[in-house]
């Protein structure tokens, strides 16, 4: 499930967008200020923000800055075409005018999660000596093709791009649940067992740790 972070401290606008996204299957943050929102920023990181200029506390020009990357579309009444282009310079994505059509909305949405997604995510993850090239899902050690299975690719691949986290088995379920919607709790624990065994198969090494009432992170 992608993650949007709602930044705007108008009730009405920020309840509409919530409604509309979360029925569209995202999951929605809200910050109602911009210093909540740098805030909110420090402790989680969204897949996409919306960011209202007109906040209290610091103004979305402020927390611009603080957002690195993560695609922002800017959401604000002012009309100003220098103002448009020195925020869009200023690392938006995008810039809507308010009032705005939801379904356009959600169109610009869908296409920056996915240019994102597909220009500014390394092409190949390296851990000690697993390399896992996420176009082609080649996963080697040593030049050793390693055949996994979907679930246990995804599984890996989410590990490997957060190598020093332990993930919980609630958010590696969730995170891979769009690729792997086969996998449930209770079948976790036996692809992960297996992932594990066809690494250890390599060279001998164990690279996934088990955190005992926590979850799993890589283990060097």
């Amino acid at each position: 499930m992608k993650k949007i972070l709602i930044i705007d401290d108008d009730l009405h606008i920020g309840n509409v967008l919530e409604e509309t996204l979360t029925n569209e299957g995202y999951g929605v943050t809200r910050a109602y200020s911009g210093t909540e929102a740098v805030l909110v920023l420090s402790k989680t990181k969204p897949d996409l923000v919306l960011l209202d200029l007109m906040l209290p506390g610091l103004s979305g020009e402020e927390v611009l800055p603080h957002i690195k990357g993560i695609p922002v579309i800017v959401m604000s009444a002012k009309v100003d075409i220098d103002n448009k282009v020195e925020l869009l310079l200023g690392g938006a994505v995008d810039y809507m005018t308010k009032p705005f059509h939801t379904k356009e909305l959600l169109a610009r949405i869908a296409v920056h999660l996915r240019t994102f997604n597909t220009f500014d995510k390394p092409k190949v993850l390296t851990f000690g000596e697993i390399e896992l090239a996420s176009d082609t899902h080649i996963v080697q050690i040593k030049d050793q093709k390693i055949k996994l299975t979907r679930t246990e690719y995804a599984i890996l691949k989410l590990l490997m791009q957060n190598p020093t986290q332990v993930i919980s088995k609630a958010h590696l379920l969730d995170r891979i649940s769009e690729d792997t919607p086969d996998c449930t709790e209770s079948s976790l624990k036996t692809h992960i067992s297996h992932l594990r065994a066809k690494l250890c198969g390599v060279n001998g090494k164990d690279y996934i740790e088990t955190i005992w009432g926590i979850g799993f992170r890589m283990k060097g």
